[in-house]
């Protein structure tokens, strides 16, 4: 094998064009255009138009759940959440996830106690949320990585036995299942976000989901004042409408679900087969769920037997054009403004630490052939056997470094 045969080095990159790690599925076409031209016609753009109430309609028959509230963003959807619920004082909730999970406590108004991680699933520790839960800590955040789900069964009988609420930010979820229920069903409500880089995509938006009918009341109230089927006074609104155009895309995407997830799950497979002979890269599997979306491929890096830290790898698979990203870094509770009001936390959650410094996530999506999922693995077990070279390059002083 050609070590030296990489971009790092000087020879042609692997791609000619980037490999980013969203999934980036997209209707046709002409079935974009069929469907933006029926928008232009009704000239109805937003406030709970026909798109819209026909995809909170066929939501909530895909997950089985008696209420799909669509939103504008999955931001919006949590900061909803938490007003809807009548929060107060402290919400529990890992650190390791997007930074909009404890922002949309902030928003609210409540404080984030952050729990730390399990090392191999990258779920939410179990076994430290009872010790953390306090007189003021009105509820606890599950949070679902990956494609997985961070045992929703276990965290509903913690929360009932210790009186606080319980809901899920599973903006990674949408059509996983737990035990053959889909994830949407947990907890007082989930959030699912549709973002771009998400399996369901309406290019931005998301949706909450809730059994509860006085919740969803509330929620609808507190969206606006449009597709309210009953008045309540709320406190607040939030203008979380979702626009025409983005229930447009969204339905084209619910109708891809199941080929779009195919694809995901044997891209993820000749991951799963390949990355097993590159010593060093350690795949972090979706698990707790019996069916995964399979949208993110994870590892976390070894250094010491791969030969690199994951920050090197990333420099290394960028000049091949393998866009692969380090996704939640550094962990919520190093950000502003957590890291200056809560001197707490550092050093307190270590497995979180640890993951933020060696988890590295590669492209897989409507972007990614079989081929190119290959060719990725070629590229990284080039790089493990080219590790000795790499790492002289990167010292100071030497030509690369």
């Amino acid at each position: 094998m050609n070590t030296h045969k990489l971009a790092f080095f000087g020879s042609p990159p692997e791609f000619d064009k980037v490999l980013p790690v969203g999934q980036l599925y997209f209707p046709s076409w002409e079935r974009y255009v069929a469907s933006f031209r029926g928008i232009f016609e009704r000239q109805y753009y937003t406030n709970q138009g026909p798109l819209t109430n026909e995809l909170e309609q066929k939501l909530e028959q895909f997950l089985g759940v008696r209420h799909v509230v669509c939103v504008t963003n999955a931001t919006i959807g949590l900061m909803m959440a938490a007003e809807s619920m009548g929060l107060s004082g402290k919400v529990i909730l890992p650190a390791y996830t997007f930074i909009a999970s404890a922002q949309s406590l902030t928003w609210a108004g409540l404080e984030p106690v952050f729990c730390d991680i399990d090392p191999l699933t990258h779920q939410m520790a179990l076994d430290q949320i009872d010790a953390l839960i306090t007189d003021d800590v009105s509820a606890i955040m599950g949070v679902n990585l990956w494609g997985g789900s961070c045992n929703p069964s276990a965290l509903s009988e913690l929360a009932h036995a210790r009186g606080v609420q319980l809901y899920f930010d599973s903006a990674h979820a949408f059509g996983c299942k737990v035990g053959g229920v889909s994830i949407g069903n947990f907890g007082k409500m989930e959030v699912f976000s549709f973002h771009a880089t998400k399996i369901l995509s309406a290019a931005e938006g998301g949706c909450i989901c809730t059994n509860d009918d006085a919740l969803a009341v509330r929620l609808r109230n507190i969206r606006s004042g449009y597709g309210i089927e009953q008045a309540v006074e709320v406190d607040r609104t939030s203008n979380g409408r979702m626009s025409e155009a983005q229930a447009a895309v969204a339905l084209m995407s619910l109708e891809d679900f199941p080929a779009n997830r195919e694809n995901n799950e044997r891209l993820y497979r000749i991951y799963e087969q390949r990355l097993a002979g590159i010593p060093g890269l350690h795949l972090v599997r979706p698990t707790g769920v019996s069916v995964s979306n399979y949208q993110y491929v994870v590892c976390m890096v070894d250094e010491a037997e791969f030969g690199l830290p994951r920050d090197a790898l990333l420099a290394v698979l960028n000049a091949e054009n393998i866009n692969a990203r380090r996704y939640f870094y550094p962990g919520v509770h190093r950000c502003v403004p957590y890291v200056h009001g809560q001197a707490y936390y550092p050093d307190r959650l270590p497995n979180t630490d640890r993951a933020c410094a060696s988890c590295i996530q590669f492209p897989i999506g409507a972007l990614v052939s079989d081929g190119a999922a290959g060719r990725i693995c070629d590229v990284l077990s080039r790089i493990h056997h080219a590790a000795p070279n790499i790492r002289v390059a990167l010292k100071p002083g030497s030509a690369g470094g």
